[in-house]
């Protein structure tokens, strides 16, 4: 029997650069092993997912909420699960939908506009994509 490929779900908005990131670096990492499905807030983020190697894309509030409940890993930065972040791009209903999938959650902690996480160490984003990156290989290999 066939093993299931693991679905993660890399939700970004507005230009799509942070979801980028970390897709190309799930590829390069674990290769084609996974399905990873883009979610963008928009389109140009969705469209830059793509491009970065993602097999499927959809943007939008509905394929966000919808989405979501079907994947087994979502991973984005710390604002995906706050209502009205991304300057307003990611709205109270996606924010909901994403903290209660029952997909298992990799937050990166990145900077935002009035929001300090206490005790969250300051790397660079490609540190984080590395350690979230990590954690994940260890959760599909169990």
């Amino acid at each position: 029997m066939e093993k299931k490929k693991t679905s993660i779900a890399v939700i970004d908005g507005q230009g799509g650069g942070i979801g980028s990131t970390i897709i190309k670096r799930l590829r390069e990492v674990m290769g084609e092993d996974l399905e990873i499905i883009g979610l963008g807030t928009n389109a140009m983020a969705t469209g830059a997912m793509l491009k970065a190697g993602a097999n499927r894309g959809a943007s939008g509030e509905n394929a966000i909420v919808q989405t979501v409940k079907t994947v087994d890993i979502l991973i984005g930065s710390i604002s995906i699960v706050m209502a009205n972040s991304m300057m307003g791009e990611l709205t109270p209903r996606m924010a909901e939908a994403i903290s209660s999938a029952p997909a298992a959650k990799y937050l990166l902690p990145l900077r935002m506009p009035d929001v300090e996480i206490v005790g969250a160490s300051k790397e660079p984003l490609p540190h984080l994509v590395d350690q979230a990156i990590k954690r994940i290989q260890e959760i599909i290999a169990r």
